[in-house]
């Protein structure tokens, strides 16, 4: 017989999830025209303004040319304008012309200065397609393999170049279900567990090869609906990838803080028996008879089970030849002593606040 082991302990909750980039450009581009320059190499890393496609620029240059002149030709017609506008005004006031003469060169002024405006925005669009012709990255990130090679014509709007995903930090997207949204939003009324929507609660993710949570991040979203077909609400934690080493569509298992802190009895698995649908355990009474007491169990902590209800920290418990026992069998009791066989990995608190992800490594 043996007392249960008493720690404050909290409840991690398992979710099955994938990583997702936390942006994900597609890059199409602005302008049609076949293709002159390729400036990167496929799956490198780029930086924000790299250079990575050229479309052939010689129309776009032309164009600007044929641009830049007729602001020109509109520039000179309205110094023409404006000056023949100040002589009208000194002859009309002389009666040397009528004022319908001095209406028509009023218009006139007002026309030429609209071709002007007219002229430099159409300038400045031919300035715009001409920058249009080289693609740049728009972030800093990890690029796909190029879709088009030299030569391949590529249509404004439609041509698919290629893809820059930003891997640092890295989102693992996962979805709860409706019970641990009801659970973590009670907890955070009663002031238990704050919701992962308001606060950044810890996550630890264990990729597919790994035999513990090495990676840890913090909750950055909840979906603000519950999914009617599926009956989950979707999230994501965001995760420090600095080395770039987890990648998009990974799959891996997060625990994510289920709880407030608690204390809480921890006993072996073997000791706690299954009856139908109830789980027991033995403990003993004043005349040392095996007495079945019915429990409500917990996660593991440190290789014992969570009691969360049902046993007293001062009742003895059976831990050992439990399959010869029946209830009220008079016993003649060893003292023993339950003792952790694992480490625990697991915060034994709930913090305030999880670290940054920057700050977040693998361990």
């Amino acid at each position: 017989m043996a007392t249960a082991l008493q720690r404050v302990v909290v409840d991690w909750d398992e979710y099955i999830g994938r990583f997702v980039a936390e942006e994900d450009v597609q890059l199409i581009p602005r302008v049609s025209g076949p293709i002159t320059r390729i400036a990167f190499q496929d799956g490198r890393r780029v930086n924000r303004g790299d250079l990575l496609f050229v479309v052939d620029q010689r129309p776009f240059r032309a164009a600007l040319s044929e641009a830049e002149a007729s602001v020109a030709s509109a520039r000179a017609t309205l110094v023409n304008a404006t000056l023949q506008a100040n002589r009208a005004t000194a002859l009309v006031d002389s009666d040397a012309i009528s004022r319908e003469e001095s209406d028509t060169i009023t218009a006139a002024l007002r026309t030429a200065r609209a071709g002007l405006a007219a002229a430099q925005a159409r300038q400045r669009t031919a300035s715009l397609d001409l920058s249009f012709t080289e693609v740049r990255a728009p972030i800093s990130g990890l690029v796909s393999s190029r879709r088009v090679d030299v030569g391949d014509f590529v249509t404004a709007g439609q041509t698919e170049l290629t893809r820059i995903v930003r891997l640092d930090p890295i989102r693992f997207s996962f979805d709860g279900a409706e019970a641990f949204y009801l659970k973590y939003m009670r907890q955070d009324a009663q002031g238990q567990r704050r919701s992962s929507r308001f606060a950044p609660n810890p996550v630890e993710i264990q990729l597919a090869d790994e035999n513990r949570y090495g990676w840890r991040g913090s909750m950055r979203f909840i979906d603000n609906g519950i999914n009617p077909n599926t009956g989950t609400i979707q999230a994501y934690a965001v995760v420090a990838n600095p080395d770039g080493f987890l990648v998009p569509g990974m799959f891996g298992r997060a625990r994510l803080l289920g709880s407030g802190s608690y204390k809480a009895m921890l006993v072996p698995d073997e000791a706690i028996l299954t009856d139908q649908t109830r789980k027991l355990v033995y403990v003993l009474n004043g005349k040392n008879e095996v007495v079945p007491r019915p429990v409500v169990t917990g996660p593991m902590v440190e290789g014992l089970r969570v009691i969360r209800e049902g046993l007293a920290p001062t009742e003895k418990l059976v831990i050992d030849g439990l399959a010869r026992l029946q209830p009220g069998t008079l016993i003649s009791p060893r003292q023993g002593r339950i003792r952790p066989r694992a480490k625990n990995d697991a915060p034994i608190a709930q913090p305030l606040a999880a670290p940054a992800p920057a700050q977040a490594t693998a361990r």
